[in-house]
């Protein structure tokens, strides 16, 4: 066996595998990782469609909040935030209870949607959603 001391005048021709080794071991450690993932499987049943829809839909509350902070309750303007806490406990106790939609402003207050949230959720309602947020997209 020779070895090279490198004093000879000529290249090294020799490739350096050990990056090679490198990455071909974490492509082993991967594997290994991944594989019992892949190949276990859960059984699971699920649930059957059993229900059929409402018959009718449900009662839909418009509960607007404009810039400057005004409250419209279905097209009507609630005065202050008692008269909207009697709303909600009035509407809180229906079966099945109706979906309110809000629609702030989009210069409205943070503190007044937050109020008007609070106080809802406070009612015990539970069906709530934002609507007509397309004027916020770009």
């Amino acid at each position: 066996m020779a070895m090279s001391t490198g004093s000879g005048s000529g290249p090294m021709v020799e490739i350096n595998t050990t990056p090679l080794i490198d990455v071909m071991l974490v492509l082993l450690v991967t594997l290994i990782i991944t594989l019992p993932v892949m190949t276990h499987s859960v059984k699971m049943d699920l649930p059957q469609n059993q229900h059929q829809p409402p018959s009718k839909p449900p009662e839909v509350i418009n509960l607007s909040i404009d810039f400057d902070g005004t409250i419209t309750w279905n097209g009507t303007v609630v005065p202050n935030m008692q008269v909207l806490d009697g709303y909600f406990a009035s509407e809180s106790v229906k079966n099945p209870q109706p979906e309110i939609h809000l629609n702030p402003d989009g210069m409205a207050k943070y503190g007044i949607v937050a109020k008007v949230l609070a106080d809802a959720q406070r009612n015990r309602m539970t069906k709530i959603g934002f609507v007509n947020t397309s004027e916020f997209a770009q």
